[in-house]
């Protein structure tokens, strides 16, 4: 759905670790990637993504899981979440190790939330997405079951799994837009493998809305709008839940800065809501596609391009086959309207193209040439491999 061959914001350095696994296999190679996007463009931190295995948006009803009374307390919102709290286990092709027939397979650990009593568990796409041979969900309750990732993006850094399996306890999830800077944050994962189960670690909401450039196998990826927090994250937490202290789910821990004491990241639980939703209610995801992307005011003042925004989401690629474009969306638009709603950040734009459906027929107002103009637009279907 959108676009990832933009600007640089400025290279630094990423370094990738591997998971320790319940199985024994040690801890796995350092990969490197690139890339880090701060207000300090002298600093250099060094982001850690473990790779596990190598509108105000409404959330549906049936997701939310209400409880009594809310809690309030770290012990409370521990002892309530960590029951679905899980570890994931895939074995992977070793990329690295082709002429090393003793070493081309190895297994990675990494963390997941339950997020549908019917076996859906969300995670990070570098921890269950692309090829595996095979992916094993470790239960609180002891069990460990096969599983399989029916949905995964890299740009998102999100993947679904599903087990065979009902009745299992789900965290309920919150909203990411309603958090404050400086509020409660509290993680639960497996730290350095399985051994480490069900750590539980907390801190606050340091910020709101930042955004990291890192390089990975799909090419060079922006995360954007992510939340920033000083709950303790390290390897084998990927994937496992950032929660409130409500107990809710409002991120899924992603990466963490090593050259700098308790920075971390968790990408906001908004995006993917949508796409939980439509897998517990049709067992499918059929991805609708727009065919731009763009950048929102965070990220403007790092191009050093001149561009003023103030509001909206400034268009900086489009698909030219894509439904966008056929219907006078290009590049230098600022879309200031989705549906009459405001959007001001790409979580904004994503949660509400992820609501819609292929075939879907939505309103944007933009401004091109200093003109306002609102077109219709008809959403079609994601082809494989597309990159916006």
């Amino acid at each position: 759905m959108f676009d990832r061959n933009r600007k640089s914001l400025g290279v630094f350095s990423i370094v990738v670790i591997s998971a320790v696994t319940s199985l024994g296999m040690g801890i796995f190679t350092v990969l490197g990637i690139t890339g880090y996007m701060t207000r300090d463009k002298n600093a250099e931190p060094r982001l850690l993504i473990d790779d596990g295995a190598t509108d105000d948006f409404p959330i549906p009803q049936r997701l939310r899981i209400e409880q009594a009374e809310p809690v309030d307390k770290i012990q409370d919102v521990a002892q309530s979440a960590s029951h679905g709290v899980v570890g994931i286990s895939v074995l992977k092709l070793d990329r690295s190790a082709l002429f090393d027939t003793g070493a081309m397979e190895r297994w990675g650990v990494g963390s997941g939330v339950i997020v549908s009593p019917h076996g859906y568990i969300l995670t990070n796409h570098h921890v269950a997405g692309g090829r595996s041979k095979r992916i094993v969900v470790s239960l609180a309750d002891g069990r460990n079951l096969d599983g399989i990732t029916v949905w995964s993006n890299p740009i998102l850094d999100l993947a679904l799994v599903k087990i065979e399996a009902e009745d299992l306890p789900v965290i309920p999830l919150g909203d990411a837009k309603q958090l404050k800077v400086g509020e409660p944050a509290i993680a639960i994962g497996n730290p350095l493998g399985l051994q480490f189960r069900g750590t539980v670690t907390s801190g606050i909401i340091s910020a709101l809305n930042r955004t990291i450039k890192i390089d990975t196998e799909e090419g060079t990826n922006y995360m954007e709008d992510l939340i920033q927090t000083d709950a303790s994250i390290n390897p084998g937490n990927s994937g496992g839940p950032l929660l409130n202290s409500k107990g809710e789910v409002v991120g899924i821990n992603t990466v963490k800065v090593e050259s700098a004491e308790a920075i971390g990241f968790a990408i906001p639980v908004n995006i993917a809501i949508p796409i939980i939703d439509k897998y517990t209610s049709t067992g499918e995801f059929i991805e609708p596609y727009l065919g731009v992307f763009a950048y929102d005011r965070e990220v403007i003042p790092y191009l050093d391009s001149g561009i003023k925004l103030e509001s909206g989401i400034y268009i900086a690629s489009v698909d030219e086959d894509g439904p966008a474009y056929k219907n006078g969306i290009y590049v230098g638009c600022i879309m200031t309207e989705i549906d009459g709603e405001q959007i001001n950040t790409m979580m904004e734009l994503r949660c509400h193209i992820y609501s819609k459906k292929p075939g879907d027929i939505i309103n944007i107002t933009h401004i091109s040439g200093g003109e306002t103009e609102t077109v219709q637009i008809k959403l079609t279907a994601k082809e494989a491999g597309t990159q916006m």
